[in-house]
């Protein structure tokens, strides 16, 4: 397992009082997957720039996928610049992954045999990884839950029990979280104002 599978696991299914945006997630997605490249050694960080290392696969398909999707061209690509554009469609992505090795299944109703549109982990040890990790408290896994909004704040000791390159990319999957709820903040607004012109019509 790997750390956005992990993520997407305890986010969607085991640890949410209320549903993550998927846009929250796929930013968090894309935050863990980088996280997993740095300790691959598929890339470091230079400040907050990406230095992608030679290819060299890392065993899990949407993993190689972001590894391939590095720039590796100069200028290097910004953490941030790298999570809106891997993270577009992310949290999807990962869905129709887990649906197709089975670790999510589609649940299906008692008197309908065919699957309905809600999913739910498949008893695996997949998922019981994923949920050990979360209940352990493991930090990277926590700091990218707090991102989204499941968990009130990251870990207090998150620096010193992480790599400064982790810490670098999870102040960044916060920053991106906070610029798309003002985003969506923004619309809801204008959004109301343009009812309010038509109610006044």
């Amino acid at each position: 397992m790997t750390t956005p599978r992990d993520l997407f696991i305890v986010t969607v299914y085991d640890a949410a009082a209320r549903p993550v945006e998927q846009g929250d997630l796929s930013l968090a997605l894309a935050g863990a997957e980088l996280v997993d490249l740095l300790g691959a050694g598929a890339a470091t960080l230079d400040d907050e720039l990406i230095v992608p290392a030679p290819q060299g696969g890392t065993g899990d398909r949407l993993l190689d996928q972001a590894e391939a999707a590095l720039k590796r061209d100069t200028p290097y690509e910004s953490v941030e610049d790298w999570l809106w554009r891997r993270g577009r469609g992310l949290s999807a992505a990962y869905l129709a992954e887990l649906e197709e090795d089975g670790t999510v299944t589609r649940q299906r109703r008692r008197w309908l045999p065919l699957p309905t549109g809600r999913t739910a982990p498949a008893d695996s040890p997949e998922h019981s990884r994923a949920r050990e990790r979360w209940t352990s408290g493991e930090p990277v896994l926590a700091a990218f839950a707090a991102a989204v909004g499941i968990q009130d704040e990251a870990p207090k000791d998150l620096a010193s029990a992480v790599s400064d390159a982790t810490v670098t990319v999870v102040a960044a999957v916060d920053d991106a979280v906070t610029e798309l709820a003002a985003v969506r903040q923004r619309r809801e607004i204008e959004n109301a104002a343009f009812d309010n012109v038509w109610r006044g019509l």
